[in-house]
């Protein structure tokens, strides 16, 4: 394979070495496939993720046309990304969007770094090239101080767009016992973990065939607390429908035999993700959540090749972050999801897409807005960090 040329800053040479951007891209072949044929073909990746599947996708976004595409090398398939490709209003052009893409299927490669700039190079010579359209990339939160997905997207040229307003992820390390897992934690996070452990709560793992229970519960949290949701919880059926190794995971909390807490785990890839919880009046002072989070690390390391728990954001939540920050502790990072990195081969491409994506978050400006009008509750209480720093 020929490689393209290096693109690379120069603040590379300051980066650690895990997480230096890679000198060249290679050339990679691309195969479009279908949406049933894409969930089987990416489980097995260790970037697989809930938001590149297409039973996901479909149920999230449904007025959008997603395109999976594989990535191959010498015929071995080594990446993927689900593009979803939005048009624009009165049809003035289209954005293509990768959400936590594209994905890696082996990060232990010596060549991955070069692999990933690979794909970035395939998809700006499909959809920002040939068929002119801006290309819109989230990658996730990276494990390590450098996110060389990142780089490798500024140093190709894509520009930094929107940012989440509260970008850090809180990711608890998996591959630890139960001695040093416990020491790391929090002080405060361990004395409520004790505390639990002496409420008489159980733990229990439950099959697809309970989400019932977890939606009752869910629902009924959702209505005691008064929030609107605007998460992707109606995609729950669908993803409990899929094989076992993307099916997520269901996890209860009892006492005195009732359930007080649940929790859907994504358990595929290198990183397990907190997908949704639901606790009742008595989860709080049992302090049920702190006993289910403690098995659910546990299990997740006992039972997966997860080597990350990914707790997800706070939602501007001061409480949110003190909890997942003490359950991340000595052992574990916090670091930002980075900004949305745009680009366009052709101007007024680049110029449509952009003010979309500037409506589109005066939109949820509103919205904000409107849900902490009704609901005071709503309104974040944790100081924002800068945008180029995880909170602490």
């Amino acid at each position: 394979m020929s490689v393209i040329a290096d693109r690379l800053s120069h603040s590379q040479a300051d980066a650690p070495e895990t997480a230096r951007v890679a000198s060249a891209a290679l050339v990679l072949e691309t195969k479009l496939i279908s949406g049933q044929e894409w969930d089987q073909a990416i489980a097995d990746f260790d970037e697989v993720c809930q938001e590149q599947l297409y039973a996901f996708a479909v149920a999230r976004w449904p007025s959008v046309e997603h395109e999976p595409v594989l990535f191959l090398l010498n015929g071995e398939v080594v990446g993927g990304s689900l593009m979803m490709v939005q048009p624009l209003p009165l049809k003035l052009g289209h954005i293509a969007v990768s959400k936590w893409g594209p994905m890696l299927k082996d990060l232990s490669r010596p060549d991955a770094d070069a692999i990933h700039a690979g794909m970035i190079e395939a998809l700006v010579a499909d959809y920002a090239d040939k068929r002119g359209q801006m290309i819109s990339v989230l990658p996730c939160a990276s494990t390590t101080p450098v996110n060389g997905a990142y780089q490798r997207l500024e140093a190709r040229g894509f520009k930094s767009g929107s940012q989440l307003l509260y970008p850090s992820r809180y990711i608890v390390n998996l591959r630890l016992d139960d001695a040093t897992q416990r020491k790391s934690l929090n002080q405060k996070w361990r004395y409520h973990l004790n505390k639990s452990e002496k409420a008489g709560l159980t733990f229990e793992w439950a099959g697809p065939e309970r989400l019932a229970e977890f939606d009752a519960l869910y629902t009924a949290m959702t209505d005691r607390k008064q929030f609107s949701d605007h998460s992707a919880y109606d995609s729950v059926a669908s993803l409990m429908e899929l094989d076992e190794v993307l099916r997520p995971e269901l996890f209860f909390v009892r006492h005195e035999g009732v359930v007080v807490a649940g929790a859907l785990i994504f358990k595929a890839g290198d990183r397990a993700v907190y997908l949704y919880g639901a606790t009742n009046d008595q989860a709080l002072p049992l302090r049920a959540g702190y006993f289910m989070h403690w098995h659910i690390i546990r299990w997740l390391r006992d039972n997966t090749r997860a080597r990350w728990y990914d707790l997800g954001g706070t939602d501007g939540f001061q409480g949110l972050h003190q909890f997942k920050k003490g359950m991340v502790g000595d052992a574990g990072v916090i670091e930002p999801v980075p900004p949305v990195a745009n680009y366009a081969s052709n101007p007024q491409a680049y110029l449509l897409g952009t003010g979309a994506f500037a409506a589109r978050d005066a939109i949820y400006q509103i919205r904000r807005v409107v849900d902490g009008w009704r609901n005071p509750k709503t309104k974040p209480t944790q100081v924002r960090a800068d945008r180029n720093e995880a909170a602490q």
